[in-house]
């Protein structure tokens, strides 16, 4: 029974190679015949995610991945029916075997290996304690992802603060700094930077051309948070040091760090090793490199799985929602986003035009600082990693020329993505999580607009203001 399961596993596997193997081109979508009405279910998936947690969120919570269906669905029958099975079937093969299955590999390997690693001890949350945490959990951020230090940091910041009585303001900051602007320096801290590197971007160009923007946030987000923790703590002070267990400092799973180590190693292996080996599927070129890389990444998954006492998870409160949702949704967005990016690489001449004309001069220049403001917007309402995609097709889609002479620009772009990721809770994946995580902790957190107004808008804009006039 098994070995015909291996079989017919194969067989399915081989099946669109020996099928295609004799033809003579791939299918080619042309955006230029490609009316606006086409990005109407990308734009529909997006506003489902920003209005259903909102408006009816029990529905959201146990319908999310229909509602992604649907949307994938609008798009898929009516655009085989209108451009041909043929290239709708290659379109979904490419984004799906070279960009989405690459990209949730990458977030299950990050949050089930941090999910395994616990730190544990009693910790007094003063001013200067709370600053070295969220300072530590953005310098991870890079290197174990957003998610991954913020799953790993968020609960002993919790429980080193559960004496204070005001501590909104430390899990604002933990969002701004630890879940989205701390990803900044590798492919590995941030979705839209792992997509850019799946297109190309060099894995370490994103490390030094990202290195002195995050450090101006990251130096000014502390010091103001700094300034104003010291405020509350010191109105605190007749109540500040309630009792609280003793219990010795120490980490547990530490095993699973190593594992992380590997996690990096083999996405830098999949940037460095290129052995000009490939599996053809229905002209969708797999690179030898990368099926060894996801394999790694998934190897290195399932041991952190198998060798992790499911008690540190437990106190982790590690569950696979987070995953779940992220998978069912993002097939969606991967799936509508197809005409959208085909659109926009069409230029002046597609349907997107004004976009297109927005972020450029009459010349045809880049306009840096709008593709940072609208990549930055649109990442703060709608979710960082897709438009980066759409922004990174906009500026030409060519990693070489981005990262040469439109060094700028795909600095712009990467800078809005991750940065303004902070700008509200929809803004980047984490962002929510660790809403959850505080409200579980009866820490009363701001509504949606609630951060954007009393946190956001007045302590990061500016920031941004400041950015732009220095670095666009």
């Amino acid at each position: 029974m098994i070995k015909n399961y291996k079989i017919f596993l194969l067989f399915l596997f081989i099946l669109p190679v020996t099928i295609f193997a004799g033809a003579k081109g791939a299918p080619h979508l042309n955006g230029q015949d490609l009316a606006i009405f086409w990005v109407l279910p990308f734009v529909g998936i997006l506003l489902s995610i920003a209005v259903f947690p909102l408006v009816a969120e029990h529905f959201w919570h146990h319908n999310f991945g229909k509602i992604s269906l649907f949307w994938a669905l609008l798009l898929i029958i009516p655009f085989s029916i209108s451009q041909g099975l043929s290239i709708t079937l290659y379109e979904l093969l490419h984004v799906g075997l070279l960009e989405y299955v690459p990209f949730l590999i990458l977030l299950l390997s990050l949050y089930t290996i941090s999910g395994g690693v616990q730190l544990k001890g009693s910790l007094v949350g003063t001013p200067t304690l709370n600053t070295i945490i969220i300072f530590i959990g953005t310098s991870l951020a890079s290197w174990m992802g957003t998610t991954g230090a913020a799953m790993l940091l968020i609960r002993p910041l919790i429980r080193a603060n559960q004496h204070r009585k005001n501590k909104v303001h430390i899990i604002v900051f933990f969002i701004f700094l630890v879940a989205n602007i701390g990803g900044s320096l590798t492919p590995l801290g941030d979705p839209p930077l792992f997509l850019g590197f799946l297109k190309g971007v060099d894995f370490f160009w994103t490390t030094s051309a990202m290195f002195l923007p995050m450090l101006f946030m990251v130096v000014s987000l502390l010091i103001i948070f700094f300034g104003v923790d010291t405020y509350f703590y010191s109105k605190e002070l007749p109540h500040g040091n309630a009792d609280t267990e003793n219990e010795k400092l120490g980490l547990e799973g530490s095993f699973n760090l190593l594992l992380l180590a590997g996690v990096v190693g083999g996405v830098l292996l999949s940037g460095f090793w290129k052995p000009h080996i490939h599996i053809n599927i229905y002209y969708v070129h797999v690179e030898l490199q990368n099926i060894v890389r996801d394999v790694l990444l998934l190897s290195l998954t399932y041991l952190s799985w198998t060798m992790t006492p499911m008690q540190i998870r437990e106190a982790n409160e590690y569950t696979w929602f987070p995953i779940e949702e992220v998978g069912k949704l993002f097939a969606g967005i991967f799936v509508t986003i197809i005409p959208a990016i085909a659109i926009l690489k069409a230029g002046t001449n597609g349907a997107l035009a004004s976009v297109v004309s927005s972020v450029s001069d009459s010349s045809g220049e880049p306009i840096n600082f709008m593709y940072f403001w609208l990549t930055g917007i649109l990442s703060s309402f709608l979710d960082n990693a897709p438009t980066y995609l759409v922004f990174f097709n906009t500026a030409g889609g060519d990693p070489s020329v981005l990262m040469g002479d439109m060094y700028q620009t795909l600095l712009a772009i990467s800078a809005g993505a991750v940065f303004m990721g902070a700008n509200s809770y929809i803004g980047n994946a984490p962002n929510f999580m660790v809403k959850a995580i505080a409200e579980s902790s009866d820490i009363k957190m701001p509504s949606f607009f609630g951060y954007i107004i009393k946190w956001s808008l007045p302590i990061l804009v500016p920031l941004f203001i400041i950015v732009t006039w220095i670095f666009f």
